[in-house]
C-alpha cells in the first residue's frame, strides 16, 4: 500500500498499540510529560480508547516489518461528554499518529486518506478533528481538505466534508 507499509483494520485487540499512539498524539512537541500510564488515567485522554470501537467507530493501523507503526481511528462523542475536536455527536473525531521513525514517509497522509475513505463507504458525511496550530500536522489536514470551523486559544477544531 505504502512505500515499505501497509495498513490493516485496526481491531479492540489493537487497544494497547491505540494508547501508544494517544500518548505520541498527546507529546506532539516531544516535551511533553504525559507517558503511558498518565494518558491511560486522563479523563480527557482515556475516553479516545474505553471501550473502543463501539457501533460505527472504525480505524486502520500502519505496519511495517512485523511491527506497527502508526494508526488512524475514529470515535464518536456527545454533546454532553465532547471530545476536544467535537462538532456534533453524529461526526466522529479522528485520532491519529505515527511512530517517530515514520513520520514524514507518506504513513500519516495514507492514513488519513483510507480511513477517510472507509468512513465514506460506511456513510459518514463529515469527519472532526483538533489540532493544536504549533503542530505541523496542520498543514497535512489542510492539504487532505480539512478546513478550520473553530479556532481556540491555540488549537483548531477542522472538519473534512466526506
Amino acid at each position: 500500500m505504502g512505500k515499505g507499509f501497509r495498513l490493516r483494520d485496526a481491531a479492540a485487540a489493537d487497544r494497547p498499540f491505540l494508547l501508544d499512539m494517544l500518548v505520541e498524539a498527546a507529546n506532539w512537541t516531544g516535551d511533553r510529560p504525559d507517558d503511558r500510564e498518565t494518558v491511560a488515567t486522563r479523563p480527557d485522554l482515556v475516553r479516545y480508547l474505553a471501550g473502543w470501537p463501539v457501533d460505527r467507530e472504525i480505524g486502520l493501523v500502519a505496519e511495517a516489518e512485523q511491527h506497527d507503526i502508526g494508526a488512524c481511528w475514529l470515535r464518536y462523542f456527545t454533546s454532553e461528554e465532547p471530545g476536544y475536536g467535537y462538532v456534533a455527536d453524529d461526526v466522529p473525531e479522528l485520532s491519529i499518529a505515527v511512530t517517530a521513525a515514520w513520520r514524514g514517509k507518506g504513513v500519516g497522509r495514507l492514513l488519513l486518506r483510507k480511513t477517510a475513505d472507509l468512513a465514506a463507504k460506511a456513510g459518514v458525511a463529515r469527519i472532526s478533528l483538533s489540532v493544536e496550530r504549533a503542530n505541523r500536522a496542520h498543514h497535512l489536514y489542510e492539504a487532505e481538505g480539512y478546513q478550520v470551523v473553530e479556532r481556540g486559544r491555540d488549537a483548531d477544531t477542522m472538519v473534512l466534508e466526506l
